[in-house]
């Protein structure tokens, strides 16, 4: 399976309606095309300590911040493909860096640090992270249907629109399905755009047009903040 395994780039974030994605599509479909995966439902493990440091830390909106979590493009099996991900922040750019894997070995790395069968700079990293935060182990799932795009003359730049967020803190087995509370309000659709340089002049006019304007929206830091306040 032919993949990307590093990236760098910065992101956007905008909690739109459906009436505002509805105007940006006419756009998106003439300058971008849907991406390999298409439309999905994405399934994520976040990974935090016991006294969940990493997201304490990033809603802190530190200078520096990473997380750690395990990704799957479909309802998984011990066979699906799955990729662990390393992901940081530093002063608005963000780094990713994975390996893909199955599921039944990713759960293996992860949960019970058997370490994976091939080899990897990136392996390494992963199991140094595993080590260094004390008893690091699932603490989020979080899952939502995607539909992504890259622009036809810079595929770097990406836009996609998540619709469906739900999130659960129990029952950490991608495979029991996609269900969990709400993190977004009726008709309510998050846009991500990644940008590896500047944004083009056509989606600035659009996102100017439609009043769209970037916010501070973690999932994983949502999540979180919604069961403090329940307790």
């Amino acid at each position: 399976m032919a993949y990307k395994e590093v990236f760098k780039r910065v992101e956007k974030k905008y909690v739109i309606t459906r009436e505002q994605h509805e105007a940006l599509m006419p756009l998106v479909n003439e300058h971008m095309c849907g991406d390999s995966y298409g439309q999905s439902t994405i399934y994520n493990i976040y990974f935090d300590t016991p006294t969940k440091a990493l997201v304490r830390a990033s809603l802190d909106k530190p200078i520096y911040k990473e997380k750690l979590r395990l990704r799957c493009y479909c309802r998984p099996d011990d066979g699906t493909p799955a990729f662990i991900e390393i992901k940081k922040k530093y002063k608005g750019t963000v780094y990713k860096r994975r390996i893909c894997m199955t599921y039944g070995e990713a759960i293996d790395f992860t949960c019970r640090r058997k370490p994976p069968a091939h080899d990897s700079q990136i392996a390494h990293e992963i199991g140094w992270l595993l080590d260094y935060y004390d008893k690091i182990a699932p603490s989020m799932i979080l899952t939502y249907d995607r539909i992504a795009f890259f622009a036809k003359d810079d595929p770097e730049l990406r836009i996609t629109f998540d619709t469906n967020l739900l999130s659960r803190d129990y029952d950490f087995d991608l495979s029991l399905g996609a269900y969990g509370k709400p993190l977004l309000g009726e008709g309510e659709c998050l846009m991500e755009i990644k940008i590896p340089d500047a944004m083009p002049l056509w989606l600035v006019h659009a996102l100017d047009r439609e009043k769209i304007y970037p916010t501070s929206f973690s999932k994983y830091g949502s999540a979180y903040t919604d069961i403090l306040k329940e307790q």
